[in-house]
This record gives C-alpha cells, structure tokens and sequence, in this order.
C-alpha cells in the first residue's frame, strides 16, 4: 500500500504545475501513508517530506544563505568535507556549494585534472548529503576564476539567494590581492575557518561581515595525496571511499 501510494505521489508531483497543488497532494498522500501502515509508512513519510518541501521552497523561491566553499578540488579530501559540514552546522549557512574553479588565479594549473574528473570526485565525495552539493557554475565563466565575478553571476541568477563565502585563513591573509575585494567585503559575509592551530593575527577579522568559526584542524593537503598515490600508498581515509575508487579506476595523478 504504501509502495503505491508513493508512486501515485511521485506522478501527481512530476505532472501538477502549481507548487499549491503539490502540497496539497503532498499533504493528503502523507496522512493516507501514515495511517495505513505506521512502521513502513514512516520511511515513504520522510522521504516524501524531503522531496517535497525541496520542491516547495525552489518553487516559491525562498530565500537561503549559501555558503559557498571555492576550491580546485585536485581531489577532494575528507578535510573538505569537514570543513563543509562545520560550517553548515555552526553557523547560520542553509546550503553548502562546493564550486569547483576550472582553474584559480593564484595556481598553476600543472597537475591539475579536468575540471569535469574533479567535479565528478566532488559529487562521489558529498554523496547523500542534502545540504552539500557540488557547482559546476564557473565552468562557463571567463577564465581564470575571479570570486567577483562568479559572485555577480549568482546574483544575477538567483536574486532570492544570500551568498556568502567560506575561506581558510590563509586566504585571508592575501585577500588583500584579491578583484575587487573591498566590494566583495561590503556586500558579502565571508565566513573563516583556521588553516593552523596557531592562526595569530589576522586581517579584516574585525569587519563586521567577516565571522570566525572553530573547525577541526586536519593537517591533510591535495599535494600530499596526489605525492601518495605517486608513492603507490594508500590514501585510505584521507579521501571517502567513492573517490578512492574513482582515483584507482582512472589512474588519476599517476600518468
């Protein structure tokens, strides 16, 4: 019963066009999947209740605080994925994006694997997470990346959305370098997470738009992964167990 009232749900959520419709379907379907059997139907409720209010918040276009967390990724580690849960859970940020720069101005792009691998290993390593998610949307800007400039692009895209940015303070260190970075600092939050354990003085810390949270501290680097698996070493642990096996079938860093 159950079973079928999922799917049921499911067809009329795919055809109705009106967001208000949808929850009504929504609503009705849960209680009948509820009421007719309280142990399996728990598990259609919650993931009926996930996909819906998802669909109901695009829909109406509520607003949301994105953090966004810049990195090449060349791979992704399980530091990454730390740093990116930390700060969806201390601080006020709804959604993680983790945006993969094609190629960052600060970087030589020796070494570096395709964009579309490295986005491919982001995706494998955030997997069932529902309030991380990879970004592909420098991909089809102007290169190099520049943060301003993909900061006005999402704004433009998605003027509903608060964007905010998640950095290490090393790169506050040099945010000074950065385009345009007074405008960045006047219209975005920028959250930051220490980089050492000793984090000594930083700049911008007392702008009132720049936020430090506490994170673990992971002494783990792309470098060092890439040097281990050129080492033939395990990285084991160091990366999820989904890019461990993309690193392996694609003999990536090795060639």
């Amino acid at each position: 019963m159950c079973s079928f009232l999922y799917s049921v749900y499911v067809f009329y959520l795919n055809t109705a066009s009106k967001y208000v419709y949808k929850l009504v379907v929504y609503i009705y379907l849960c209680q009948e999947i509820v009421y007719s059997n309280q142990g399996i139907g728990k598990k259609y409720f919650f993931e009926i209740f996930s996909s819906s209010l998802c669909l109901y918040s695009s829909e109406r276009n509520f607003s949301m605080k994105i953090g966004l967390f810049f990195g090449s990724f060349n791979p992704i580690h399980m530091g990454h994925l730390i740093i990116a849960e930390t700060a969806h859970s201390q601080t006020d940020i709804d959604r993680v994006w983790m945006v993969v720069s094609p190629q960052n101005p600060f970087k030589q792009k020796k070494n570096l694997l395709s964009e579309y691998n490295r986005l491919r290993m982001v995706e494998l390593g955030i997997g069932d997470s529902v309030h991380i998610q990879a970004s592909s949307v420098e991909f089809h800007l102007p290169k190099p990346s520049f943060t301003i400039d993909t900061l006005t692009h999402l704004k433009e895209k998605y003027p509903d959305y608060e964007f905010a940015l998640i950095m290490g303070s090393d790169n506050l260190v040099h945010f000074h370098k950065w385009k345009n970075y007074e405008a960045i600092l006047e219209h975005y939050h920028i959250y930051v997470y220490p980089r050492t354990r000793e984090i000594g003085e930083l700049p911008f810390l007392d702008h009132p738009h720049v936020s430090l949270f506490e994170a673990p501290f992971l002494d783990i680097s792309a470098t060092y992964i890439r040097e281990t698996i050129r080492a033939d070493h395990s990285v084991r642990y160091l990366v999820p167990d989904a890019v461990r096996d993309y690193l392996e079938a694609s003999r990536a860093y090795l060639d």
